[in-house]
This record gives structure tokens, C-alpha cells and sequence, in this order.
């Protein structure tokens, strides 16, 4: 591996942190070390650098902010591969914008709320990556990804740059053509908004985050909601309704706040938090008979 990570650096791809902790990448805050974390400076270095990879047999993954994700305990012998250079950002019309995939989404949403531009509201406490939210389709308060992309630029497994549309993507709850085909990486979004009332998209985004300080346990490191809401019906309820509520192991803990959160109390494993997530699936399969969705991504396991 020494030999490749030399090999990167020869040919300039980018930025390469070495033996590089996940616990600082990821927002559970757990994970073992990657062999090497690489920030390749555009595109053509990006399809350099997964020639390299895929020539030699050497594991990748493409992450964004980490905030959906799961690494285990074992060390990644392999590259990660973070897009932040890809975080451009411009108007291609007065209510459509061009944005890089490692653009925060956040960041995102408060320019389309200067720009009284609505549509993103949604996404002002969503703390990923603007490819990572296509990826999984975020959302939040009955709206999602699906509903603003209008086409994205993708790399596709033959190193081929090719555009495609809102409908090719097929965008569901939760749920993208990213994941069925991980081998494409999203490189950019155009995002279509509409006009809005700048101040009355103030006032909603001032709401909305008082709300989530008040029913999330945002002051602990977590992945955001752990299961998807099956039809009709809340994870967070069933959950709580089996009083599995501060139900702790190791380091980890279902939050008190919030029952569909798993929080690091400050020491927790990567194994506490996957072994307690499967508890709470398996008490609600069992209990209820309802087969909850796991919506972070674990990486890395056996």
C-alpha cells in the first residue's frame, strides 16, 4: 500500500492524508484508520486515480461529509476518497444553480434563502455533501432531493461523463439510482428552485431548527434518523412504544430525545453502535412484525 500512496503522489492527484483516522471523518465519531485519504483536484485526476485503484485491485470508497455512514472498528485497507475540490457553485439561470458534489448541502440551502430561491428549505439541517444527499435522496418535511434536481452530472464505471436527467435517476424515499449502481459518482447537480418570500423562508428555517434543537439530540455524535418511517408509521414511535428509549450498549446509546437516533456518549465502538441498531431492528421485527429500514451505510464490515 506504501507503494501506491507513493504512487499517488507522484502523479499529483491531490491532497493524500496517510493512516488517516475515520473517527474524524464520520459523524458517529468511530471507525478504524484508511490507508489513505485522497481529495483528487478534478475530474480527470479523480478517473486517474480510480484507474489506479481499479488496475491494481485496491479498494475505494467515495465519502462525503460521513454523516450517513457506519465504518467498523477494522482499519480500511484502501483509498477514501473525498470530493471536497469538486464545490463550485453558480447561476446558470435566476432560479437554477450548478453545484459541485462535495458543496455543502447546508451551505446550499442558506444561499438559495439569500437568493430567495425556495425549494431547499428542507435541507437547512442536513449536514452532508451535495453528491451524498443525491446519493441517498435526502429529505426532510415531505420533501426531498428528488423534488430539486433537475439533471447531474455523473462518472460513470467506464470513466465516461454523461448527464442525467431527474427521470433516469429515479428518485424514491430515500432511495436513488446512486444506490443500485454505487460504481457511478455524482460530480455535480443543477438544482432547480423557484421565487420565493425571502423573509417568510427565514422565518421557516428559524422554526424548523428550533424544532430540531428541541426533539434531536444534536448535542451528541449520531447519524441522523437510523430507520426509515415505514408506510403509515413512524420508527421513532415503535421504538419508543417498546420503551427501548436510553437503551445503552458500550458507548452507545438509542436517544432519550429521539428514539430512531443511536448517539456516542462519548466512548462508544463502531461495533456498540451497529450491534445496538440491530437490537432495536429485531425487537421491532419481532414485536410488530415490521422489517424497518436501515438507512445508514455500513462500510467496511464482514
Amino acid at each position: 500500500m506504501n507503494e501506491f500512496i507513493d504512487l499517488i503522489k507522484e502523479r499529483e492527484i491531490g491532497k493524500c492524508l496517510e493512516n488517516a483516522s475515520l473517527k474524524n471523518f464520520t459523524s458517529y465519531k468511530v471507525g478504524g484508520k484508511a490507508s489513505c485519504i485522497v481529495y483528487p483536484k478534478n475530474t480527470k485526476k479523480l478517473i486517474e486515480l480510480l484507474k489506479l485503484c481499479n488496475n491494481r485491485g485496491v479498494k475505494y470508497k467515495v465519502l462525503g461529509n460521513g454523516t450517513n455512514t457506519l465504518f467498523s472498528d477494522n482499519d480500511f485497507e484502501g483509498v477514501i476518497i473525498k470530493l471536497d475540490e469538486f464545490n463550485n457553485l453558480s447561476m446558470i439561470t435566476p432560479t437554477t444553480i450548478r453545484v459541485g458534489a462535495g458543496y455543502s448541502l447546508i451551505k446550499l440551502a442558506l444561499f438559495a434563502t439569500k437568493k430567495a430561491l425556495s425549494g431547499l428549505e428542507f435541507a437547512c439541517g442536513i449536514p452532508g455533501t451535495v453528491g451524498g444527499a443525491v446519493y441517498m435522496n435526502a429529505g426532510a418535511y415531505k420533501s426531498d432531493m428528488g423534488y430539486v434536481v433537475k439533471r447531474v452530472k455523473v462518472l460513470t464505471p467506464n470513466y465516461t461523463v454523461i448527464n442525467m436527467t431527474n427521470a433516469e435517476l429515479h428518485f424514491h424515499y430515500r432511495s436513488s439510482f446512486f444506490q443500485q449502481h454505487p460504481d457511478y459518482i455524482c460530480l455535480e447537480a443543477i438544482i432547480g428552485l423557484k421565487k420565493g418570500n425571502r423573509e417568510e423562508m427565514i422565518a421557516i428555517n428559524q422554526d424548523r431548527k428550533a424544532r430540531r434543537q428541541a426533539s434531536q439530540p444534536l448535542e451528541y455524535p449520531s447519524a441522523g434518523s437510523v430507520f426509515r418511517n415505514p408506510e403509515g408509521n413512524f420508527a421513532g414511535k415503535l421504538i419508543e412504544d417498546l420503551g427501548l428509549k436510553g437503551l445503552t450498549k458500550g458507548g452507545a446509546q438509542v436517544s432519550e430525545k429521539h428514539a430512531n437516533f443511536v448517539i456516542n456518549l462519548g466512548n462508544a465502538t463502531a461495533s456498540d453502535i451497529k450491534e445496538l441498531i440491530t437490537f432495536v431492528h429485531d425487537t421491532v421485527l419481532e414485536k410488530y412484525d415490521i422489517d424497518l429500514k436501515i438507512e445508514q451505510e455500513f462500510v467496511n464490515w464482514d
